[in-house]
């Protein structure tokens, strides 16, 4: 890829503007979970270890171009403080006088954090007003926020075409990690996709089957196939309507060469709840007043087989409603199978979406892929083959 790096940067004594991506769950007040924060903090050190002075933009929630207190950036500046280990300077605005200001009185080896960019209108918009008006802030831009790199945002995209640009530390990971996956992969390349609906995944799918060898189709999109297949199921979450193009996508896989691994068994219940009496049946076998929530042991053993064989793994979704047990089953049995490859360097394994990080979590396996990106929009855009503009920006 032709994005630069930190190291292709001179940074001493210069204004960073680092775009991140520090909307972290709040309760109370308080960060309940600091991961977007730590995956930062690499980018952070790196240009503070070589001279620069970090100013950070970050979103948080969707203020609508509105100044809302509730979705200020002021209750991190003590968190980044204390994973940093040194000062984070917070102003109250990320344009204009008071901004500029606040980097004008920045000293070496310490961080400015910048209000929220949503609560100007033009953000969203990529006004180049605003975007000319980061840039004043800054000597070089570093975009260290894969998340929000399929939105062309002023302090996304617009800013970038401004000043001498770069990737961060997490977005070189999150871009090295999926052009290993999808770029040029070792293979044979298996994908795992699974979640509630085809229709949300529709150019996802038709893009795996071009570039895959095998295509596990897992969670309730599944039972979109089976029914395309005309097997019943029941009571299940089942877009009837996408059975055509469930039909399609399957008719197109026997012309690329993908094989689709769809569930040969399934595990039935009459309601989803914890402790809800379960069975399992053969796919075609779905009672009439039950529901699909998971896939039974035949189709894990498969999917096991199919990750033997794989040398690198793409996996979006989880493969049944895993929230609850024992429909996890399905879900931490491929996981798990996968972390052992993974961790016996047999296998690349790349993994995105909010589900899906937390199905990886549940199993206990998260450390053990090659990589796991906590961004959702951005990784499924990748997935399936669209350019992001924050990342365009960048060559």
């Amino acid at each position: 890829m032709d994005w630069k790096t930190l190291d292709e940067m001179a940074l001493d004594d210069k204004s960073v503007l680092v775009r991140v991506d520090l909307n972290v769950p709040l309760e109370n007040g308080a960060v309940s979970d600091d991961t977007r924060i730590q995956r930062i903090v690499p980018t952070i050190r790196d240009i503070l270890d070589a001279g620069g002075r970090p100013v950070l933009l970050s979103h948080f929630g969707r203020p609508k171009g509105t100044h809302r207190p509730d979705m200020s950036l002021r209750p991190l500046a003590e968190p980044l403080a204390a994973a940093l280990g040194v000062p984070v300077m917070f102003c109250a605005d990320c344009r204009g006088p008071a901004a500029q200001a606040a980097v004008a009185a920045q000293q070496p080896g310490q961080v400015v954090l910048l209000e929220n960019t949503r609560f100007q209108p033009g953000e969203k918009k990529n006004d180049p007003d605003l975007a000319a008006a980061f840039a004043e802030l800054g000597d070089v831009y570093c975009n260290d926020a894969f998340s929000c790199a399929h939105r062309a945002h002023a302090s996304t995209e617009g800013v970038a075409h401004l000043l001498p640009s770069c990737a961060g530390r997490l977005m070189e990971a999150e871009l090295s990690a999926l052009d290993a996956a999808l770029g040029n992969p070792e293979r044979p390349l298996a994908a795992l996709v699974g979640g509630a609906k085809i229709s949300t995944k529709l150019d996802l799918l038709g893009h795996l089957v071009e570039r895959v060898d095998h295509l596990i189709v897992g969670g309730a999109m599944a039972n979109t196939f089976l029914a395309a297949q005309g097997f019943g199921v029941g009571t299940s979450l089942c877009e009837h309507d996408m059975t055509d193009t469930a039909a399609a996508i399957l008719k197109k896989a026997q012309t690329t060469g993908c094989k689709v691994l769809l569930p040969e068994d399934i595990v039935v219940a009459r309601e989803f709840k914890a402790g809800a009496d379960s069975s399992t049946v053969p796919a075609d076998q779905c009672p009439a007043d039950a529901m699909i929530l998971d896939a039974g042991p035949r189709t894990v053993a498969r999917i096991c087989d199919v990750m033997e064989q794989a040398r690198t793994l793409i996996w979006n979704g989880p493969m049944g409603a895993f929230e609850i047990a024992p429909f996890d089953a399905a879900t931490t049995a491929a996981a798990r199978k996968a972390a052992e490859r993974t961790r016996a360097g047999a296998l690349v394994s790349v993994a995105g979406g909010g589900d899906t990080v937390a199905a990886l979590k549940q199993a206990g396996v998260t450390d053990d892929f090659s990589y796991v990106s906590a961004a959702g929009g951005a990784f499924l855009e990748w997935m399936e083959g669209k350019t992001l503009p924050g990342i365009a920006a960048l060559l």
